[in-house]
């Protein structure tokens, strides 16, 4: 990720600013333009996801791969997450906290796009109470298991995990009040068909809130395509701006993205450096460009 700016989009408040964090985590794939296009780009996310779900199951400690510090650091408070397996918020690889952007009220009903360890699934459910009900979305088989296996230990029973895709929803049209997502639409090469999909299962007046990377100005080609930074969250994220166009385009109003922070080149560390090198980027021109932030929007009544 990248820069140092202070400054808001949406009418968000001062941001906070974080050092970059390498795509790297011990577990990526090998940078390089994919081969098989965005089927190779899907396995690179699946495989890196899956590692982590591994690592976490293990009980290895450091951060599972995927999104990790300081994107994901310090985004729930002790009060939020008590009574929930440690290995729940250890496996979550998200950079920000969607379920309280979401202001979630009793009997709804939620679905989280790329659930991982199903964290926010849970912390929806609380919310929601025993009237409403938490879906949790994801692709990888073994996050799916870590996920079940933390609603067992929790003992929550208005959860339910499905397998599937962001660009294929297996829920019916109109289905949830709320679309969450934390750190994952960023992975998908199609998010033209993300925000329709999540449109389309959201019922009259539904919300999506969802924290997501975005980035701030162009993206050098060589960045876009590398594997490794599209399983880590980087290479895949949207212009703030062609965002807002592509939630206004899926149908969605009041469509609002608030920058939470910033990243720097700063911690970049010998991995991510080596990787630009490769990939023949100047890290003093990756500053300012890569942020947090959250995304609201409405779906008509």
């Amino acid at each position: 990720m990248s820069g140092n700016q202070e400054q808001s989009v949406g009418g968000g408040s001062a941001v906070a600013t974080a050092p970059l964090v390498s795509a790297g985590c011990g577990c990526g794939v090998a940078a390089a333009t994919p081969a098989g296009g965005d089927e190779a780009i899907r396995e690179a996310v699946r495989r890196r996801y899956a590692a982590a779900a591994k690592q976490v199951e293990s009980g290895e400690e450091g951060c599972p791969c995927g999104c990790a510090d300081p994107i994901s650091s310090d985004l729930y408070t002790g009060g939020e997450t008590a009574g929930l397996p440690g290995t729940a918020v250890q496996a979550s690889l998200g950079c920000g906290n969607p379920v309280a952007l979401a202001e979630l009220r009793a009997g709804e009903v939620v679905l989280d796009l790329g659930s991982g360890g199903g964290l926010d699934v849970l912390l929806s459910a609380r919310r929601v109470g025993p009237t409403g009900k938490a879906y949790g979305l994801d692709m990888t088989d073994e996050m799916l298991a870590l996920a079940r296996r933390h609603q067992a230990e929790a003992g929550v029973e208005n959860v339910e995990f499905l397998k599937g895709q962001l660009e294929a929803v297996p829920l019916p049209d109109a289905s949830v009040d709320v679309v969450l997502s934390n750190c994952v639409v960023n992975l998908s090469t199609d998010k033209d068909r993300v925000f329709a999909e999540a449109f389309r299962v959201l019922r009259p007046g539904g919300r999506l809130a969802i924290a997501d990377i975005v980035v701030e100005g162009e993206v050098p080609a060589a960045l876009r395509r590398a594997i490794e930074l599209w399983s880590g969250c980087l290479a895949g994220a949207l212009e703030v701006e062609e965002a807002r166009g592509k939630l206004a385009a899926a149908g969605f109003e009041e469509v609002d993205i608030e920058i939470t922070r910033t990243y720097g080149p700063e911690a970049l560390g010998e991995a991510g450096l080596r990787l630009l090198a490769e990939l023949g980027i100047d890290p003093a021109k990756v500053p300012g460009r890569f942020a947090s932030a959250f995304v609201r929007g409405s779906k008509p009544a």
